[in-house]
């Protein structure tokens, strides 16, 4: 509902035991019988004042200006009033009076925007967002408190300091700073923009800083292993349990695709029969929560049958026992020097093993693999495919046999 009345009116006022001199300005404003007064911060002496125009009388300079600036504050009341209405808000005396002074719009600082969209994606883990991805953010957000604290010497900054010059500068720190690589800065600063974004379509942020920024990733080799290094490691006789138990299941994820999280959740329950009428993987994939179909290899499944009775396993329905992460990681290293594998094995290096050495190089269509890896789209899938020698070797002697065959 619009205000019944509404006046401007400037005056002055004398200090008590006030005897001469130049007077202070203040501005009344009134609405519907309510009134405020501030300060113009701006003073006259008595006899250039007119009580009637509510201005300085007089053709001086000084005057004009002192008028020109009480123009200047009236017009701001009628933005302030226009913004209310614009908004939907009530008109009120306090209301205008919050515009004027600055204190109708809450500071929104990056840490706490930040904060709060970390926290509901926590929230969230395990139904639409994996752990990984929760962590990804918390050590962004950590990153982007020390770049603040290393630009600034602040703890926090507002939003609407987020301009062009900072993004870029952030880029640095991580570079020279951080001693990040290209590729981890670029996924950092694409966490972040997630957030600023956020600030955009709130409108906390006028335009995005991120706009004229240019994301590149630097093309990066895949490693995989081969047929031979792959047999070396099934068939080395390691003397500690903990290897063994990394070593099949490292095994598992090579010859079935699935990554670290999806072997670590996959349950027997998982494992059922396929069109085929043979045993398939039937799960979701942890990371994107996509579909993923897999018929079981023989060797897949004589490692799944090795640990049907392990007792952790019996215990939590779980297919396999998996240990975190970070052991794995570090076991793998272990075995690739007792097997003799000149290669920086990690898990994940399972994953490019299938889609290449196990599935590609017998010719199995990517957009079958694709579908077993549980992408999206095709183009993830062109990462994993890495062509080895074995491959090129065997299509060129294929190519060969087809011009001689041609030719008699």
């Amino acid at each position: 509902m619009l205000e019944k009345s509404f006046g401007l009116l400037f005056f002055m006022r004398k200090p008590k035991n006030y005897t001469s001199g130049p007077l202070p300005i203040y501005l009344k404003i009134t609405i519907d019988g309510a009134a405020t007064e501030l300060s113009s911060k701006r003073k006259c002496e008595p006899a250039q004042w007119g009580g009637k125009s509510g201005r300085a009388i007089g053709n001086k300079e000084s005057v004009k200006e002192l008028n020109h600036y009480l123009d200047s504050l009236e017009q701001k009341v009628f933005q302030a009033k226009r913004k209310l209405i614009d908004t939907d808000k009530e008109i009120t005396v306090e209301a205008i009076k919050s515009i004027l002074t600055g204190t109708d719009e809450k500071k929104v600082m990056i840490l706490e925007v930040f904060k709060k969209h970390n926290q509901q994606m926590k929230a969230l883990e395990g139904t639409e967002f994996a752990a990984n991805t929760v962590t990804r953010y918390e050590t962004t957000i950590n990153h982007v408190k020390s770049f603040i604290r290393w630009k600034y010497g602040l703890a926090d900054i507002e939003i609407k300091k987020l301009d062009h010059e900072f993004i870029t500068e952030f880029c640095f720190w991580f570079k020279s700073e951080q001693k990040c690589n290209h590729n981890s800065t670029m996924k950092y600063l694409s966490n972040f923009k997630k957030v600023v974004l956020i600030c955009v379509k709130n409108r906390w942020l006028p335009t995005d800083p991120f706009a004229d920024f240019k994301f590149t990733r630097k093309p990066v080799e895949r490693i995989a292993l081969t047929e031979q290094e792959l047999k070396k490691i099934a068939e080395k006789d390691f003397a500690a349990d903990r290897l063994i138990f990394v070593r099949d299941i490292f095994l598992f994820s090579c010859y079935t695709g699935l990554s670290y999280a999806d072997v670590e959740k996959l349950r027997y329950s998982e494992i059922v029969k396929g069109i085929d009428d043979e045993n398939w993987i039937f799960t979701n994939r942890q990371k994107t929560g996509t579909s993923t179909r897999v018929p079981l290899l023989p060797e897949a499944s004589a490692i799944l049958e090795r640990y049907k009775t392990n007792p952790k396993c019996l215990n939590s329905g779980l297919a396999l026992p998996v240990l975190s992460n970070q052991k794995m990681n570090s076991y793998l290293k272990e075995i690739a020097g007792i097997a003799g594998i000149n290669k920086d094995l990690t898990f994940h290096i399972a994953r490019h093993t299938f889609a290449t050495t196990i599935t590609l190089n017998y010719g199995v269509p990517m957009e079958t693999v694709s579908k077993m890896l549980g992408h999206k789209n095709i183009k993830q899938t062109q990462h994993y495919a890495k062509l080895t020698d074995k491959k090129v070797s065997d299509d060129m002697r294929q190519l060969l046999v087809n011009r001689k065959v041609y030719s008699t």
